[in-house]
């Protein structure tokens, strides 16, 4: 298989930015990104400091055939942005069923961004799910007003483990019928 070739996953386009399959070309943005200690603190996978070829072995993984998560850029370029301003994902659960993860970069914060891109994959449910789920940190309330406004519902209070942080930390979670 090329490495550049996406199986089955959907490009999602909307008037502002389009949600497009990850490719090896984006491995540099995402490590300038996500190699923020801000980005990577709010995320439950993402170290900090970034390992050498984390960025790379993500892509390659969003790109394989076998894989039980969807992860696509939000490109800006349409009209005439940034190629990568952040990256959504759709994780396959039980039950069809999936949980939605996002960030978006830091340049990018505070524009209506993320709740964009959340609404845009939740209107055009590629996986045909019949609920999503996510979950926030509790000192990252931001992200929770992205999931009310795309109309996810609380659920309730958990924790997960942070890589960046290296702890546990508190979350909420929420979900959203489809």
């Amino acid at each position: 298989m090329n490495l550049e070739q996406i199986v089955c996953q959907q490009v999602i386009e909307t008037d502002r930015f389009i949600l497009r399959p990850l490719r090896k070309s984006d491995a540099g943005l995402i490590e300038h990104y996500v190699s923020d200690a801000r980005v990577a603190r709010m995320t439950r996978s993402v170290p900090h400091p970034l390992p050498p070829g984390a960025a790379e072995a993500f892509v390659a993984r969003a790109m394989a055939e076998e894989r039980d998560e969807d992860v696509w850029a939000i490109d800006g370029t349409a009209e005439g942005d940034a190629e990568l301003k952040g990256v959504i994902g759709l994780k396959r659960m039980d039950r069809n069923q999936s949980e939605v993860s996002y960030w978006t970069a830091p340049p990018f914060w505070n524009t209506g961004l993320a709740s964009a891109a959340v609404k845009a994959l939740v209107d055009a449910n590629p996986q045909g799910n019949a609920a999503m789920f996510a979950s926030v940190f509790q000192d990252n309330p931001a992200s929770a007003r992205v999931l009310i406004h795309c109309g996810f519902e609380y659920l309730g209070d958990a924790e997960s483990y942070s890589v960046a942080r290296d702890a546990s930390v508190p979350t909420w979670t929420y979900s959203r019928k489809l």
